[in-house]
């Protein structure tokens, strides 16, 4: 059967911010999914990335950031955007039986998590869904330095035509790193994880990266 879900109400200093708690019977971890900058947690790429996730064993926890929440188009500042990625790691930590909890989000979303990771924030490791590494034409503003020395592992899944990430820029960052960076191409896919020359919903997209992520985070239990 499928995961139930779960509305929730998250505290975030003086505000409430939106989430959605999905748990299978036993899972073996939890994952807390952030959407990226000009989307929310009910975009059907989330949903159907955390749903795949939940069929493979794992609880989710899905949240809007505070802007999102008001129904602004602007981004968070990142100490606003970090409160809020504490305040949801608690609450999934709280429902976690001493189940590791991973931080992942898409593009914004993960890299906020790094941020607040090398801030100081428990998670079991991080999952990228597209990680922003530097703007579209823009290669030379990197934005990297925060993630060497992260004594955790990493997955970053990116699409081979995402104009976020050249190729080789991310390769090299992965490199870098070192042995706690994973890298895996969805050949062909964009930002979105379209894949050129196919037909796919973006829930379909979504869910097709459950299984490598599923298997990464059992890889690490």
């Amino acid at each position: 059967m499928p995961a139930t879900e779960t509305p929730l109400s998250i505290a975030v200093g003086d505000t409430q911010v939106s989430g959605v708690y999905a748990r299978p019977d036993h899972p073996f971890a939890t994952l807390v999914l952030a959407h990226g900058a000009g989307t929310g947690m009910e975009h059907p790429f989330l949903c159907g990335f955390a749903r795949a996730l939940n069929d493979e064993g794992a609880a989710t926890l899905r949240f809007n950031f505070p802007y999102r929440e008001a129904g602004r188009k602007f981004p968070d500042r990142p100490p606003a955007a970090i409160a809020a990625w504490r305040s949801a790691m608690a609450a999934a930590a709280a429902r976690s039986d001493g189940r590791p909890v991973w931080a992942a989000g898409k593009s914004f979303g993960g890299r906020i998590a790094s941020m607040a990771v090398a801030e100081g924030m428990p998670a079991a490791g991080l999952v990228f869904l597209g990680y922003p590494l530097h703007p579209p034409g823009k290669p030379e503003k990197l934005r990297d330095g925060h993630l060497y020395g992260l004594p955790l592992p990493m997955l970053f899944l990116q699409g081979t035509r995402d104009p976020f990430a050249t190729p080789a820029l991310l390769e090299a960052v992965a490199g870098r790193i070192g042995a706690n960076a994973s890298l895996e191409w969805c050949e062909g896919g964009n930002h979105s994880f379209d894949i050129a020359g196919t037909r796919r919903t973006a829930d379909e997209a979504g869910a097709s990266l459950a299984a490598p992520v599923a298997a990464f985070l059992r890889s690490h239990a």
